[in-house]
């Protein structure tokens, strides 16, 4: 799915409304449908929904759906600012609509503070939409802080009122708080990010049936990581395949008191379906490694550190959890990098080592994958204000580096050399433990032996990782899942792959 900027929407819009010879009234009634089918299917018949509305579209899709909430004999009033009636024409079209229906209560925001909210409540902000281009004063934002205090559900029509959908807010600025968000047709980029995203709550695309001829033919260098696209990366394992050819993964990784995450890594990468899997750890971690794994060989690269790097031309390594950062393994990567000319994929504390110099960011072979969690990115490349900046830094890295980088963070970003980002949606926040990056280490690492390309390794292993977590995440809690349960898990998201594709 791509990713469209404002603009890019209002010309998705307009395409629309002349390839589907439909009226700007008809796409909103559209819309007010949608969402009034959402919450018909998620709320019970005692539910009262308080709807916010400003003047333009986004308050008109607010009347239209008071307007069907209310044929389905529910509970429905309606706010708005009654001194303000500037509507754009399909707004007034729709206000019109609700004022002629006796049983709809219409009132000021300032009868807003008299109102009670009881336990059944749902407010709906549709307020403003994604034009919004000013922080909001005034009036509506005493009206959005108060709604923001009350104990009762809140969902938002396309976009949080207060959010900008392409770039960062400004400071103090008021946004409605959304436990939902009902948006249409696609993703925007402040959903994505964390500094935005966490007034958006849970985030429902809805399809407005928008043309798809428009879609496929305007461009765009940000994309959702969905499942439409990982059907067309992912291939089902050929039944004449043997061991040979399903790739020999190599994981270094481990020092004394952190071969837990050597363990986690080679796991994952047993899991995700290497054919041939080597474990370079330090000596002490033998039996602790051979006995919880012991599908994988087991390389002594040291006594309690890793000292030297056994390289293999037909391997693809794997290297960083729980390495350390002792001089002779730091003299140990710096060594195998410069003779090393393959892609593999570098985590923790082999990115930790090259953050060092930047100098030692030039020995990475091009087309490797780089897993940095947000801290490890500041040491590489620098400090950025926010994660906006951030992803506009790894682009620019990348670019100049060749290379894939991974940005960990709640909607993990993988970042090309070409200057694509591709956002993923799977995952949670159960998945912030300790050995989760480990994981994900061995599955881009096995997928990038098994032949997939760097960047379809990248993409497809961050959309496993997400997965694997939400089907351990639904068995054991959020609370309580461990990176093992998410390792796990990995199986039956194959299973879901290959239901969903019968034909591969």
């Amino acid at each position: 799915m791509k990713i469209f900027s404002v603009s890019e929407i209002k010309k998705w819009e307009d395409f629309t409304l002349h390839a589907q010879s439909i009226s700007s009234l008809q796409l909103m009634e559209r819309a007010a449908e949608k969402c009034a089918e959402w919450l018909l299917k998620n709320y019970k018949s005692n539910t009262s929904f308080l709807v916010f509305c400003g003047v333009g579209n986004n308050g008109g899709d607010g009347f239209a759906l008071a307007r069907l909430l209310y044929l389905k004999d529910l509970k429905v009033a309606v706010f708005l600012d009654l001194g303000n009636k500037k509507f754009s024409p399909e707004a007034e079209v729709n206000y019109k609509n609700v004022q002629n229906i006796p049983g709809i209560a219409i009132k000021d925001f300032s009868e807003v503070t008299d109102s009670i909210f009881k336990e059944n409540s749902v407010i709906i902000d549709a307020l403003f939409g994604i034009g919004l281009n000013r922080k909001i004063a005034g009036e509506t934002a005493e009206v959005i802080q108060f709604l923001n205090d009350q104990n009762a559900v809140k969902i938002s029509i396309d976009v949080p009122s207060g959010l900008f959908p392409d770039v960062i807010l400004a400071d103090n600025s008021i946004v409605f708080k959304a436990d939902h968000t009902l948006s249409f047709q696609s993703w925007k980029k402040s959903f994505l990010h964390p500094e935005t995203g966490s007034f958006c709550g849970q985030v429902h695309v809805l399809d407005l049936a928008l043309d798809q001829t428009f879609e496929k033919k305007e461009p765009s260098s940000e994309f959702i990581i969905d499942e439409h696209l990982i059907a067309k990366i992912y291939r089902k394992r050929d039944e004449f395949s043997h061991k040979g050819n399903l790739g020999k993964t190599q994981i270094v990784a481990g020092s004394f008191g952190k071969i837990g995450a050597a363990v986690l890594a080679t796991k994952a990468a047993l899991r995700t379906g290497s054919g041939i899997t080597f474990i370079q750890a330090p000596k002490c971690g033998y039996e602790i490694l051979q006995s919880t794994a012991p599908e994988a060989m087991f390389l002594s690269g040291g006594e309690n550190c890793i000292t030297n790097f056994s390289d293999d031309d037909e391997s693809t390594f794997g290297v960083g959890p729980g390495l350390g950062t002792e001089l002779e393994t730091e003299n140990a990567l710096l060594h195998f990098l410069k003779n090393h000319k393959t892609p593999l994929v570098l985590d923790a504390d082999a990115l930790n080592i090259l953050g060092k110099d930047q100098e030692n960011l030039k020995l990475i072979p091009v087309n490797s994958v780089i897993t940095p969690h947000p801290k490890e990115f500041a040491r590489l490349f620098g400090t950025s204000a926010n994660s906006f900046e951030r992803v506009e830094l790894a682009k620019a890295h990348a670019k100049k580096f060749k290379i894939i980088i991974v940005l960990k963070d709640h909607h993990t970003q993988v970042i090309t050399p070409s200057g694509d980002v591709y956002y993923n949606i799977t995952g949670n926040s159960g998945m912030a433990k300790g050995g989760s990056g480990d994981a994900l280490l061995g599955i881009i690492t096995s997928l990038l032996s098994q032949n997939y390309s760097p960047r379809d390794a990248a993409i497809f292993g961050v959309w496993l990782h997400g997965k694997a977590g939400d089907f351990a995440a639904e068995e054991f809690s959020k609370e309580a899942m461990l990176p093992s349960d998410l390792i796990d898990q990995i199986g039956n998201v194959f299973k879901f792959l290959i239901q969903k594709n019968p034909s591969k």
